[in-house]
């Protein structure tokens, strides 16, 4: 293998007062031709980045070109395709530390949590490579003599993947690591507030490809910079198969709409409004670091933080105090810093909404049990560093409805459990779930009645492992990534039969 280039000096070229353009000269994966946009780590509110936007004229040529990029890929063997994939892994697996270096610049992440979505693109590697040789369909019984009925399954084309801020890589490589292997094309539009996470993906695609003998098509990754406009416009392009989209409700219903339009295909991952049960039957202990870090991980800007906390009425007042003291012992601050908890929340905007959530739930009747405020000694100047919150309310508060991407935890208590399931249950939104319980009964009452896509028994809501397919129901959207048979989102279904005889028999019996 070539030895690659310091991707720590491709950075550091960006990070202040160049363009992102002007790092990646000669590099026809990036493309920036409108406007100047600028990035701000939370960490302290300072420049991290500028770029320019892709225009829409610039962005359908791309479209054009990825497609006729596509058509080409699709022709080579998928463990070929698997071969660039195996690169990318262990690119990933050399750069670890920068990548994760990126990833708490711009998303405030700790470093711990930086490594693991890190972590978390080499794994997704590793089973896209093992599904190369997977790709199977299957062979049925056919009700007439000579014949023979199967199904294959082909690649769709081109995809589109827009990600949110929150993991600017791991849900990238969810998306384009199966994508490729199937045969498809990639065009990316991520987050506007990470850039630097994306051009570096773009440069450890591109490095992988100059590492191959036969080197794939020149248009196989597209990264295109912008908001949401240049992501609308993408979605209306007919040749894009499919537009896969992680982000909030508002944002997917609005994309869903214009895709439904052409009547292509739509992947959504959206919003949580997530949930955990405490019975009295639980292993406490257990329950309350899983609580922690469900609340509290990525400053509880994870679509499957736990957002709502459903405690058993005999145990509430204690399980409440040994959490209090929990939160009391968080260290919060800058996550450059080792040892750190927890970091900022990604901006004003954030804080604004973390602060009006609470004041809504106070007007509903809850009860501040501890934090909320911004901290603004012993931590960055200008970054939006809060106090996680826990709230005490009623069941029935309409502030419980409502998805609050901060650190933010709702507490409920139940006497009976068929209470507590039908709490878990009732929201709009429907991505992750977990019980605390050592009562077989209990928990699969719980695993039968919860309409989450996820539901995990003595697990926390957040953190899931790449084997399974990720993703909700509900308003969530309904769509499955990473794991599992998630590589089918990406692939086209062909049945075929074929007739071996002599003779033409029709189905059914029909005589013709």
């Amino acid at each position: 293998m070539k030895t690659p280039l310091n991707l720590e000096e491709f950075i550091h070229r960006t990070e202040h007062s160049n363009l992102l353009c002007s790092a990646i000269q000669g590099d026809h994966s990036v493309w920036c031709d409108g406007n100047i946009v600028s990035s701000h780590s939370p960490i302290d509110l300072k420049l991290s980045a500028s770029f320019r936007e892709t225009d829409n004229q610039t962005a359908s040529r791309l479209v054009k070109n990825a497609t006729y990029s596509a058509h080409n890929w699709a022709q080579v063997p998928a463990p070929i395709r698997g071969q660039l994939i195996k690169q990318i892994g262990q690119l990933a697996s050399y750069y670890k530390e920068e990548l994760a270096h990126y990833i708490i610049l711009e998303v405030g992440k700790t470093k711990q949590e930086a490594l693991g979505e890190v972590q978390e693109w080499i794994d997704m590697c590793d089973f896209a490579v093992g599904l190369s040789r997977q790709l199977h369909g299957l062979t049925i019984a056919s009700e007439r003599a000579e014949h023979q009925l199967q199904e294959r399954w082909h690649p769709l084309g081109t995809v589109l993947v827009i990600t949110a801020f929150n993991f600017p890589m791991a849900v990238w490589a969810w998306n384009t690591m199966l994508a490729i292997i199937c045969g498809n094309s990639v065009i990316w539009k991520p987050s506007e507030q990470t850039p630097l996470c994306s051009v570096a993906c773009a440069k450890i695609f591109n490095l992988a490809c100059e590492t191959l003998e036969h080197k794939p098509p020149a248009s196989l990754h597209t990264l295109v910079m912008g908001g949401k406009d240049i992501a609308s416009h993408l979605a209306k392009e007919k040749q894009i198969s499919l537009v896969s989209a992680t982000g909030s409700v508002a944002m997917g219903k609005s994309i869903n709409q214009i895709v439904a339009s052409r009547l292509a295909r739509t992947l959504l991952e959206l919003s949580g409004n997530n949930a955990m049960i405490i019975s009295n039957q639980s292993d406490q202990k257990l329950a309350l670091r899983a609580v922690l870090f469900s609340a509290i991980g990525t400053s509880g800007q994870r679509c499957t933080s736990l957002r709502r906390l459903i405690v058993q009425q005999s145990i509430a007042n204690t399980f409440i105090a040994q959490l209090k003291t929990a939160y009391e012992s968080i260290r919060i601050g800058d996550p450059r810093i080792q040892d750190i908890h927890m970091g900022p929340v990604i901006n004003d905007q954030s804080y604004q909404n973390m602060q009006q959530a609470i004041e809504l739930a106070q007007h509903q009747g809850g009860h501040i049990i501890f934090g909320g405020e911004r901290l603004t000694i012993g931590v960055p100047d200008g970054g939006y560093y809060v106090r996680p919150a826990l709230i005490e309310i009623d069941k029935d508060a309409d502030i419980l409805q409502q998805e609050i991407f901060a650190p933010v935890l709702f507490i409920i208590r139940y006497q009976h459990f068929s209470e507590a399931l039908a709490i878990n249950n009732h929201s709009t939104l429907g991505l992750s779930s977990a019980i605390f319980s050592t009562d077989i009964r209990e928990c699969e009452q719980f695993l039968s009645s919860s309409d989450c896509g996820i539901a995990n028994v003595n697990v926390g809501t957040s953190g899931a492992e790449i084997g399974g397919a990720f993703g909700g129901e509900k308003d969530t959207g309904g769509g499955r990534e990473s794991g599992s048979d998630a590589w089918k989102n990406y692939m086209r279904r062909s049945t075929n039969t074929i007739n071996y005889g002599h003779e033409l028999p029709l189905a059914q019996g029909i005589k013709f």
